[in-house]
């Protein structure tokens, strides 16, 4: 299983330790999307930067938009030419963790838009009922938004 992790706020008044957790998992900018597998070493690093991130669980439909419409060749910041097939045969192997972006040269991260029609809002009571933390299947809804 993969999850997607999105940066939605900027890490100004992070502590050392939520900084370097950023760095870590390659969110250094807002709006920038990272796939990465389900273990409980990334949701233990999910739990320590929930006030700066959104993660849920990536379906393919969306993995091959977000490869197709935002993927960036490794070399350079061009668009990638890969055929459909190419990219779905891709998708299968990286999630068995046979395939790398390397593979496939892309980077590893995707640089998103600002949602279509803003984030969810968020109602200060006594839980965040917003866009950040874990957003489970419903990031696919936000990742479709952005791209």
């Amino acid at each position: 299983m993969k999850i997607a992790i999105i940066k939605i706020v900027g890490s100004i008044d992070a502590s050392k330790d939520e900084k370097r957790t950023l760095d870590l998992l390659r969110l250094r900018k807002k709006n920038v999307c990272v796939l990465v597998d389900k273990k409980p070493e990334i949701l233990g690093m999910i739990e320590k930067i929930k006030r700066y991130v959104c993660a849920g669980e990536i379906d393919n439909d969306v993995f091959k938009l977000l490869i197709e419409k935002r993927g960036k060749s490794a070399g350079k910041n061009m668009p990638i030419n890969i055929s459909s097939d190419k990219i779905i045969d891709w998708i299968n192997k990286f999630r068995e963790g046979k395939a790398k972006f390397e593979d496939l040269g892309i980077k590893p991260f995707f640089r998103l838009h600002p949602p279509i029609g803003g984030f969810r809002k968020s109602m200060k009571v006594f839980w965040p009922t917003g866009v950040l933390g874990w957003q489970g299947k419903e990031i696919n809804v936000l990742i479709k938004r952005m791209i």
